[in-house]
């Protein structure tokens, strides 16, 4: 008796029961086909919806634990290039560790030291420019269009006042919800040394155990996958490491030589915020063109207009391309989409891993669905996120 025609147990208990019927009634068959297929693709896209609310959710419950474990990630990112370097170097793991982390101490010292030196040193006379532009504020009040008196004036000051002492207790309520985030800060910040510690030591080790979560079958694509994406992630933190250091160095040199004051701080504040592509450098650069109108005047904050964009355009259309190759990326408004909707749901972190994130997201699903995790290589063209150089020829001499 041949396989096919063996009887099976089932088919004692229930009889020989074809496995490719369709159930099919006169209702069915009434339905447009199209219909059928919206409605197909409706709620399957409903369940996806809802799988990612259920997960979103879960991680804003658990948003102590997940913010430090996705800074640990970013900052391993960020020092992979030259921790890879030194162990091909046959640099021992645990002293390529000690100096990773140093270094990064070290530069983060030097940042917060410069800006306290700067602010200390520019104190007084960011005092007096103050004092200064609220005089100008209360002249103009007075001789402008509304020709407010100084009794007006003085009313609308009393009125704040008692504004603010009758929120009082609302505001000692906040004053407590801050001190009670220095504190997570803190801890968030000891448990992303510790991830990043762990990180670097034991990175694949914690991966093959993460891969044992999936099934047998699956977790070859899973690791091939996720692999390909890491690659992503760290060509996407390298570029936008550059991109902070040259927007920071431009815009920094251009406030110091226009005399807008605090001119290490902002560069400091373009640093960090370029790590946000396009919201970030944008946000930041709009601080140094306020600083110098209300600090200087109305053309030194059109000249700081001038060097923020020529720093941002020299960096995006000349340096990048020389320095790492032409780049392919997203259209900036996907950016922009992306990253408000990170800042919507999770305020400054969201936006922070919005676009690492859905960088990451998008090189799995691509691979998986192509099969190219079979090669290890990135699928090419199928890509509508990618942060991963291409590969520059050389001209033939």
């Amino acid at each position: 008796m041949t396989e096919e025609k063996r009887p099976r147990k089932r088919d004692f208990l229930w009889g020989a029961m074809p496995t490719d019927r369709t159930v099919s009634t006169t209702t069915d068959q009434a339905v447009p086909f199209s219909l059928r297929v919206a409605a197909a693709y409706a709620w399957r896209l409903l369940l996806i919806a809802a799988a990612a609310g259920v997960i979103i959710w879960v991680v804003i419950q658990l948003k102590l634990l997940v913010i430090p474990m996705l800074v640990g990630i970013l900052v391993t990112a960020l020092l992979w290039p030259a921790f890879e370097w030194m162990l091909r170097r046959h640099v021992p793991r645990w002293l390529a560790i000690i100096i990773s982390l140093l270094g990064t101490l070290a530069i983060v010292a030097g940042l917060l030291w410069l800006v306290g030196w700067q602010i200390a040193r520019q104190w007084s006379d960011v005092q007096a420019s103050t004092v200064a532009a609220v005089e100008e504020l209360r002249q103009y009040l007075i001789n402008g269009p509304l020709h407010l008196s100084d009794t007006d004036i003085q009313q609308y000051l009393d009125q704040a006042f008692t504004l603010i002492a009758e929120q009082a207790q609302l505001l000692w309520t906040g004053a407590l919800a801050i001190g009670t985030t220095f504190g997570h800060v803190a801890v968030g910040a000891l448990l992303t040394i510790f991830i990043l510690i762990c990180l670097l030591a034991d990175g694949s080790g914690i991966w093959r155990w993460t891969t044992k979560l999936f099934p047998r079958d699956a977790r070859p694509a899973i690791d091939a996958s996720a692999r390909i994406g890491w690659r992503t992630v760290v060509n996407y933190a390298k570029t936008q490491l550059l991109v902070a250091t040259i927007d920071s160095i431009g815009i920094g040199i251009g406030a110091y030589l226009l005399g807008v004051p605090l001119a290490i701080p902002v560069a400091v504040l373009v640093f960090l915020g370029a790590f946000i592509p396009i919201v970030g450098a944008v946000t930041t650069g709009a601080v140094a063109v306020f600083l110098a109108l209300v600090y200087n005047d109305p053309w030194n904050a059109f000249w700081m207009l001038v060097v923020v964009i020529g720093v941002q355009q020299i960096e995006g259309h000349i340096l990048q391309p020389i320095l790492m190759g032409s780049a392919v990326k997203v259209h900036p408004l996907a950016v922009v989409l992306v990253v408000a909707g990170g800042s919507m749901i999770a305020g400054i972190p969201g936006a922070l891993f919005a676009v690492p994130l859905a960088a990451f997201v998008n090189v799995v699903a691509v691979t998986l669905s192509t099969g190219s995790w079979k090669t290890g290589r990135q699928p090419a063209g199928d890509l509508i996120w990618s942060t991963v150089p291409r590969t520059r020829q050389r001209r033939n001499t």
